[in-house]
């Protein structure tokens, strides 16, 4: 697959201390074990002068507290807490300055984000997704991404998972209804 690299950006979900790191609160070893091919995700994007889009998960204390139906913290307990170790991004990882880092507060990185509005203005219409969780936080930013008309492509190699079938389960569910799965070195930046 050939993505042409002014219109592609490479969109890095969730990869955060809280996560990714054995002394995170909702660490999956899954997570950590994509730290290093979301990094060649990265690079392959950089080297081709493609953009690159970090979102961090950050949940305020008390976000939830007056919550209708939809609380994390019910069901995950509390996690990334704005401020907090957890929140950020896995030091393996950095983010450069001129890179956007959207902060978001529901599985969705589009949901009440500037993302749509940054895409649309630098003119990005194919998005190369990695990151975490594959279930939760990947699959819902890419189906939204498909649903606004972006083309959601998911890098199959660079997504963790808490277990297995959860990756298995949003990769198929994704190619199926939104978008498709290639391995990283299966795309190419031209």
């Amino acid at each position: 697959m050939q993505l042409d690299a002014d219109t592609a950006a490479v969109v890095v979900v969730d990869m955060q201390n809280g996560f990714c790191h054995p002394d995170g609160s909702l660490y999956a070893p899954g997570s950590e074990e994509v730290i290093g091919p979301v990094g060649d995700a990265v690079e392959t994007a950089r080297e081709a002068g493609a953009e690159v889009v970090w979102t961090r998960d950050v949940h305020p204390p008390e976000q939830f507290e007056d919550a209708h139906y939809y609380d994390e913290f019910e069901r995950w307990g509390e996690h990334v807490l704005e401020g907090s170790w957890e929140a950020e991004i896995v030091e393996e990882l950095d983010p450069r300055e001129e890179e956007l880092v959207v902060v978001k507060h529901t599985y969705d990185a589009f949901y009440r984000t500037q993302l749509e509005g940054w895409l649309d203005a630098h003119g990005v219409d194919d998005l190369l997704i990695c990151g975490t969780l594959a279930n939760v936080c990947v699959l819902h930013t890419a189906s939204s991404a498909g649903l606004r008309d972006y083309r959601p492509v998911l890098v199959e190699d660079a997504v963790g998972c808490i277990e297995d079938g959860h990756r298995e389960y949003a990769l198929d569910h994704a190619d199926f209804l939104f978008g498709e799965v290639r391995p990283l070195a299966g795309v190419e930046f031209v």
